[in-house]
Order: structure tokens, then sequence, then C-alpha cells
């Protein structure tokens, strides 16, 4: 079974994306030079926003998290994993993170990808405010 999620947002003047350890979106509007892990603004939803389905099945340990950010013609495509002490419980935040720290904020841990290694060309896009689809798709452990 699989539980999907689409979150539309977009990028930000400030959006640099140098952060080595995790990536993030937030329902806020403005971003400071300072906030270098931020890759998308404006979201429609936060992390308390995610469905009762979707909360049930990324605090499950083993399950995969497929997060896609689309932007345009460019597709990134991240793989994270979820765990039992995962709550989303934040009203305005949703971070991926390369570690196993987990706050409410926190959509998964191991993620794949951080804000530094995401492709040049998808920052580019979002420094200018381009659009961005983020859509979460969860594969719960069999």
């Amino acid at each position: 079974m699989s539980v999907t999620e689409i979150i539309h947002c977009h990028g930000h003047k400030n959006v640099r994306a140098l952060h080595k350890y995790t990536f993030e979106v937030t329902k806020e509007t403005e971003l400071s030079p300072k906030g270098d892990c931020i890759i998308g603004v404006g979201a429609d939803k936060g992390a308390v926003d995610l469905s009762p389905e979707f909360h049930a099945a990324i605090a499950k340990n083993g399950a995969i998290l497929i997060t896609t950010l689309t932007c345009g013609e460019i597709s990134v495509q991240i793989l994270s994993e979820g765990a039992a002490d995962i709550t989303l419980t934040h009203p305005t935040d949703l971070v991926w993170r390369r570690s196993a720290f987990v706050c409410p904020r926190t959509v998964a841990i191991y993620s794949n990808h951080t804000a530094k290694l995401l492709p040049r060309e998808l920052v580019t896009a979002l420094q200018s405010g381009a659009e961005m689809t983020v859509t979460l798709t969860i594969e719960e452990p069999q």
C-alpha cells in the first residue's frame, strides 16, 4: 500500500540550498539568506497539514518515502525513510534529514539528498521564484 501527498510551493530570491544535512519546504513566505536549507516557501501544507493516513504511514520504521521535486522541466527524486518517532506536528515546516534526528518538523530521515546536493539548475529556477510541486509517496513496509 502507498500513500501520496502533493505540496505546492515556490522559490525565493534568497534560496541558497547550501545546507549539508537537510532541506526544507515551509509555509512561510519570506526567507532570509541565513535559511540555507530552505528550498521552497509559500507551501500550501506544513507537517501538521498532511493527512492522517500519511502521518500513520511515515511513522513506521522501514517505511520508504519517495519525494519528487518538480520545477518546470526539472525533476529530482529523493529517497528517505520513515521512523516510529516522527510526529509531523509543526504548523509550517517540513524538513528532510540526512541523519536520524527527529523533531516536529521532520518529515523523513536518512535522505539521499540535502539542499547542497540538489541539482544547481533546480536551485537557479527556485531563485527566480519558480513554482515547485513536491510529491511525497510512502511505500509502507511489508
